[in-house]
């Protein structure tokens, strides 16, 4: 089910703004628990230079091609370096009719996150 722009922002308020986002020990713990989908939506070349163990790539300009690859029961949350396209991703896969969370800590926190025994014992949790 698709959503019209207009409409979105007209019902636009505070619980959504809220609940758009997804800070990082609650992807963690909502990833770990199979509840999320993690999609890393930076460029194949971003990709290329480096990436993480968690969450699938679908490049943003892929992913009105790669819809059929999202579970529609799971909560869809987008991550890139900062946040900027997860947001863009969040609003067109809400438009799409999914149920999307921005990730507001962006991979490169996480990266600096899951290091050493972080890493280790989350990595063993899943």
């Amino acid at each position: 089910m698709s959503q019209d722009f207009d409409a979105y922002l007209r019902a636009f308020d505070h619980d959504e703004r809220l609940v758009m986002k997804i800070g990082l020990e609650e992807t963690l713990e909502l990833y770990a628990k199979g509840d999320i989908q993690l999609i890393d939506i930076r460029f194949r070349e971003e990709h290329a230079a480096w990436t993480v163990a968690i969450g699938q790539h679908i490049p943003l300009n892929e992913l009105p091609d790669r819809l059929d690859e999202l579970h529609r029961a799971k909560v869809i949350v987008p991550m890139c370096p900062h946040y900027d396209r997860a947001e863009i991703a969040r609003l067109y896969l809400t438009m799409k009719g999914y149920r999307s969370r921005y990730f507001t800590a962006g991979m490169l926190k996480l990266v600096d996150y899951l290091r050493g025994d972080k890493a280790r014992d989350y990595m063993a949790g899943l």
